[in-house]
Formats: structure tokens, sequence, C-alpha cells
């Protein structure tokens, strides 16, 4: 609890009170201490970092970057605690398979599996030790604070993980449901729970919308994550729950941004190092300037360091915000805009499968799978197109699909090809996911024989 509540004061006072130049003074540092730990307890980063310094933050910048392939490549060396990538895949695949989400692996790491906004599989660490100083965090970061206590949270995704689990405190409640449930029986969960902060990405809360009148319990908020959330989403959410929205930006990599006391969000400062680029490979320091590349490094965990870690996705910097804060806003978070597919039930009526569900079930088939991209052109069949090599099978994938679909009370004649996905260079305009159909009829009975 001592811990807890030192990280709580530090989080908020970097985030009120630094002005840049102790943003950089303390980034610096804390840059100099990670290179320090990784090159002496990690394999990989002794090898590529063994001649490495840097005295300024524009040094850093030529250090060697990694991106998502690398790092699983030299999983087993890269990591400071000697995990083995094999038998981390194997738990992470084993809890995926069974949903067997909680508890540590070794009793002291959180492993997740995550495809993220690229095709290929990523393996993350993190510490028990971190994961206990979460509930901290959250409040300080989550879009929350303490004068919501208690906070009573229906969390939505496609999977949970002992890290969400390690939230609950007291004076916090998080229920999970994962964001195949039927809309219905999360607004009878909510109730039941006498829910107050709804969090879930924003295409699962569209699907909430006509059911928010039967809620028991006014909100004290809404908080998005996982998809892009839209000034026009924003403005819905906000009339039909009649509280505040506000959106945080969290992946696999570390807690990127969260909302400041206007709502607008803001680069966690103190917590990763964000880089941007232009066409030019030129350092982006001025608003509304759309880059080509995002580096990333994870100030915080020791234990998987990424140090010059390539995103997928891409931001664009905001003017200084009214609240005062010195932590870099954001406009816009680019490269998350996939669509909602949809399949049948065994009513014949129309559910949404959502696309972080449904790219879970295809990486993790086979490590053979580069890419992938799928395309829902009518509602009886969805199209998933595999960039892998010759050798794979697709009538496995296809019948990974389906009896996944069936856990879910869901069926669709699923065709999977096998060949070449040329991705734009532009990567953020990539969409992984696209449904032709206009405006799916969700709630009503339709004949899969006769849409």
């Amino acid at each position: 609890m001592i811990r807890a509540l030192i990280d709580f004061v530090r989080l908020n006072h970097h985030r009120k009170h630094f002005n840049q130049k102790q943003i950089e003074t303390y980034q610096l540092k804390a840059l100099h201490k990670l290179v320090h730990l990784a090159k002496d307890k990690s394999p990989y980063y002794k090898e590529t970092l063994k001649d490495a310094t840097f005295q300024s933050l524009d040094d850093f910048h030529k250090l060697p970057s990694i991106n998502k392939t690398i790092m699983m490549d030299h999983f087993s060396n890269f990591n400071t605690c000697g995990l083995n990538k094999e038998d981390c895949m194997a738990d992470a695949l084993r809890r995926e398979q069974e949903k067997d989400y909680l508890g540590y692996y070794q009793k002291k790491f959180v492993i997740g599996l995550s495809s993220g906004t690229s095709g290929n599989k990523g393996l993350y660490i993190t510490p028990k030790a971190l994961t206990k100083r979460l509930p901290a965090v959250f409040l300080a970061r989550g879009g929350v604070g303490l004068r919501d206590l208690p906070l009573r949270i229906l969390f939505m995704l496609r999977v949970f993980s002992q890290g969400f689990e390690d939230i609950n405190q007291p004076g916090v409640k998080l229920t999970y449901l994962s964001t195949m449930t039927n809309p219905r029986e999360v607004i009878q969960t909510m109730n039941e729970e006498r829910t107050n902060v709804l969090m879930a990405p924003p295409s699962m809360i569209r699907f909430l919308l006509p059911l928010a009148k039967d809620l028991i319990m006014p909100l004290k908020r809404v908080i998005t994550y996982a998809e892009v959330l839209t000034k026009e989403d924003k403005a819905q959410f906000k009339s039909v729950f009649k509280t505040d929205v506000v959106e945080i930006y969290q992946a696999s990599e570390g807690q990127i941004a969260s909302p400041c006391r206007h709502g607008h969000l803001h680069i966690n400062e103190d917590l990763v190092y964000v880089e941007l680029y232009d066409h030019n490979n030129q350092l982006i320091q001025t608003p509304h300037m759309i880059g080509t590349r995002m580096v990333i490094t994870n100030l915080v965990n020791t234990t998987q360091p990424l140090i010059r870690y390539e995103m997928n996705d891409l931001i664009v910097l905001d003017d200084p915000c009214p609240c005062g804060s010195s932590f870099r806003r954001i406009e816009k978070i680019l490269g998350r805009h996939d669509d909602v597919i949809y399949a049948f039930d065994s009513k014949d009526v129309l559910r949404p499968v959502f696309p972080d569900l449904l790219a879970r079930w295809i990486i993790t088939e086979s490590d053979d799978i580069r890419e992938f991209q799928v395309v829902q052109q009518d509602l009886l069949t969805i199209n998933v197109k595999i960039d892998a090599p010759k050798t794979f099978d697709p009538s496995r994938l296809k019948k990974r699909i389906e009896h996944a679909l069936l856990e879910y009370d869901q069926h669709a004649n699923i065709v999977v090809q096998v060949g070449p996905l040329e991705l734009p260079k532009d990567k953020n305009k990539y969409k992984r996911f696209i449904c032709q159909i206009d405006h799916p009829d969700v709630h009503s009975h339709r004949s899969p024989h006769n849409p």
C-alpha cells in the first residue's frame, strides 16, 4: 500500500508539474539505466549494444532499432531472466486454448500473447513485481481518479490475464467479460455487479447502446481502448450513457498514453519514450504532422527490454493541452481501423465477431503465417487470405476458425486462401479486417439460406 501510494503521487506529480527540460532529464536517466541493465543481463543486448554509448537523447536515437520479428527470433536471449521461447509459447498457447488466463508463469511472470496490429505472434513478459503496482498506475493514468472510488469496473477484451486481475484492490473491483458475450448478458452482469465504470473497445460499446436504458446504476466513466475512438463515437457514447468518455492507449509494448482531466490523450513520457519520424527519417516535433514511423522504448519493464522498438501504429501530435501538462498531447492514433465481421448463431441471428479475437484464432494456428487479411463480402462467407509458405495447409485453419466460432454458438462458411499479400507503403492504410456488408441488421432473425 505504501509503494502504491508513492507510485500514485509520483505519477501524478510528473504529468502535472514536469516541464520539458525535466521530462528530458528524467527520460535520459531512465534510458541510461535501462540500457546498462540490458547490456548486463540480456545476451542479445550484450552483443548488439556492447560498444553503444550515448550522452543525449539525440545520441540515443542513433542506437539500432528492433521490431517484433527481431524480438521473437532472439526471444530466449533477449529477455533478462533466462526464459525460453518455446516454453513460454507453449504456456501461452495452452492458456489460450484452455481459457486459463489467471496465474503466473513460474510464479513470477505474466506471459502475454499478442498479434497487435501486425500479423505474427508476439510474446510479452511482465514481472509479477510490476503487475502488483498496476492499481496505482491505473488510478493515476487509467482515466479515473481517487474521487471516483469505489470503482466497480466491467472490463471487456478478447482475453483476460493475471495482470488485469491484479488491478483488484480494496476500493477497486474489476469484473471481466469476453467481447463475444451477448450484449444482453453484458447489461445483466453490469446490473448484478452494480458497475459504475465500463471499459471496452468502441466496437463493443456500439452494440450496448440500444440496451443502455436498461442499466440500473449510472456510470461514472466510459473508458475505451484497443481501437480508435472517433469523435462521433465519443459524442454518442457520452449522450447515451450520460457520462464522460475517455480513451487510453494501451499496447502489449506498454501503456503509451492516458487521458488528462480534460479527456485529452497524453503520451506517458515517464513510462515510455516515443520517437516519431517523417518520410525523410527526421524526428517530428511539431503538431499535426503524419509520420511514417513510430519507435518506442519501455522505460519500466526491465525483464523484456524494448529498446527502440518499431511499432505498427502511428500517432499524430496535437497542440499543447489546456490542462497545462508538458506531456505531449495526441491528436489521433492511426492504424487501428479494422471492421467488425459477422456470423450467424444457432437461431440464425447475426452476431459480431470482433477483429482482435478472430486475429488470435488465426495467428495461434501456425508460426508460418506471416500476414493475413479477412474480407467479408456477404452474410454467408468469411474469406481469409494467408501469406504463408506453399506448404501451409489451409484446411487446418478453416477447421480451427469454424470450431472457435461454434464455441460461441456461431457459424459461417470459412474460405481460406494461401498467397502473397502486398502491404501498402503507407502501413497505416492497411486494413486487416474488411466488412463489405452495408449496415448489417444484427438484432433481427435472418435465415442464412435466404439472407
